[in-house]
């Protein structure tokens, strides 16, 4: 039996990587030096966030999404740090609202530039994170606190060395956390009781994140021959992964990015210029891989723009904000499903989290679980303009041999010329297929007509007459 290659279709094998004009990047952003493993960048609809180099403590600027350009050097930044700034966060629920930790052992939560409160801790903070009403913040323990007090309400310290990464689930009911102590745990974040834990020995766990409403955690680190890897888990069972895959040799850090919405996973690396996605399914393969962003400059950080604050007439699915610190600049990168048609594509833009939290700080105390609260995109929806600007022509220059120009069909230099070029060619089959379509829809409604004619009982009437004043 000769072997034969699978294919799957999937409305998402085509998705490609954009990067943003220079009018709409961000320049001339002092980005922080800092080799900490994380973004340092925050984005929501309204705002971008980074954190920069200063002098006598750490500090981050914000600038509104609106006003890409060069940034002038006196902009203002956000000085309430003594030590450098490891990580910022933006509140889901208040775009306003921002969380930062530093080494100097404090979290600050920032409402419109002002400080409003600095909250101190006896140790140091490595990493925050933003959810509903909460701030959480770990080094080798995880401290919940409630914004609207101004106090920690739970303190979870079943690590026994440096909290890596965690990740809660979309309920808010189960807090997922890599260790340095090469365990992976799911915990129940209002109790501290650990439900699964994993010796992770042959895969070294770095980053966690909960895959939607699948049941499953993928995870990324690195394996035993020292080779970027990840591993899909079913969270209610850590005794084995369900699937293990290598990437590659590179030694920087791979960050996972899942969107719930099209079961699409990215993968960043830490001093790459590529980003891989795949898409996530709950069947074997379980990883599909769909293609690869590649790109020249080596990016420190990626932000995310969450789902409302994305360009839904031009299919735009996925937003990053990419920290290139050699050239002082933000660059942004939409990830866009290639499609024609003018009207809003639903099946790619589902009802999505929204802006409204689902419960209160006091309700997720005391043990209530809910979803989110879900909204549609369609609102936001505008229809792409048809206004479009034509470059100056130039003379034609042809280089003819042998009755062939060899100028008329240049072959693509770059992958992406060849991504372009094909995307092109399949946009002009689809054309040409729905035209296609269109006239064979229109034959048979002619013929319809002309048989529905024949079988009319007035022209048989008709008929009979004429049959009957000939006789």
């Amino acid at each position: 039996m000769s072997w034969r290659p699978t294919y799957r279709s999937s409305k998402f094998r085509n998705v490609y990587g954009k990067v943003a004009n220079r009018e709409h990047c961000f320049e001339g952003i002092p980005i922080t030096k800092n080799v900490h493993d994380n973004h340092f960048c925050a984005v929501n609809s309204k705002f971008l966030a980074i954190v920069t180099e200063s002098a006598g403590g750490g500090s981050f600027i914000v600038i509104p999404v609106a006003q890409a350009g060069r940034i002038d050097p006196h902009h203002p930044k956000v000085c309430g740090h003594q030590g450098n700034v490891l990580d910022i966060k933006w509140n889901p629920f208040h775009e306003n609202i921002i969380a930062s930790c530093s080494e100097d052992s404090s979290v600050s939560g920032i409402t419109e530039i002002n400080i409003q409160s600095i909250y101190r801790a006896p140790f140091r903070i490595y990493d925050v994170l933003c959810t509903a009403g909460h701030l959480i913040q770990y080094k080798y323990t995880i401290l919940i606190w409630n914004l609207e007090i101004g106090e920690p309400v739970k303190m979870i310290d079943c690590h026994s060395d440096v909290i890596l990464c965690m990740s809660f689930n979309t309920e808010g009911s189960l807090l997922a956390t890599s260790c340095k102590d090469k365990k992976l745990r799911v915990i129940e974040p209002r109790t501290g009781q650990v439900l699964q834990e994993a010796n992770c020995k042959n895969h070294k766990v770095n980053r966690v994140v909960f895959l939607g409403n699948m049941k499953r955690l993928l995870t990324t680190g690195v394996s035993r021959w020292n080779t970027r890897q990840i591993a899909l888990w079913d969270q209610e069972d850590l005794s084995i992964p369900i699937k293990e895959e290598e990437i590659d040799g590179l030694s920087g850090l791979l960050f996972p990015f899942y969107d719930a919405d099209t079961h699409m996973l990215y993968l960043a690396g830490k001093g790459d210029g590529n980003i891989r996605y795949y898409e996530v399914t709950t069947e074997k393969p379980y990883l599909q891989y769909l293609m690869e962003f590649r790109s020249p400059a080596p990016q420190k950080g990626l932000g995310v723009m969450p789902k409302h604050g994305l360009d839904v007439g031009a299919c735009e699915v996925f937003r990053f904000y990419k920290l290139v610190t050699l050239k002082g600049l933000i660059e942004p990168i939409s990830m866009i499903v290639p499609r024609r048609s003018e009207t809003y594509q639903e099946d790619i833009y589902p009802m999505t989290p929204g802006t409204e939290p689902s419960l209160s700080a006091e309700e997720w105390l005391s043990g209530i679980n809910r979803g989110p609260v879900l909204m549609s995109l369609k609102e936001g929806y505008s229809r792409p303009s048809k206004l479009v600007f034509k470059a100056p022509v130039k003379e034609k220059k042809s280089v003819v041999v042998n009755g062939i120009d060899l100028l008329e069909n240049v072959p693509p230099r770059t992958e992406n010329e060849l991504l372009r070029m094909f995307f092109r060619q399949q946009d002009e089959l689809r054309r040409l297929k729905d035209e296609l379509a269109q006239k064979d829809i229109k034959i048979r409604q002619l013929e319809l007509e002309l048989n529905n004619l024949r079988n009319s009982p007035n022209i048989n009437n008709n008929n009979n007459n004429n049959d009957e004043d000939s006789m």
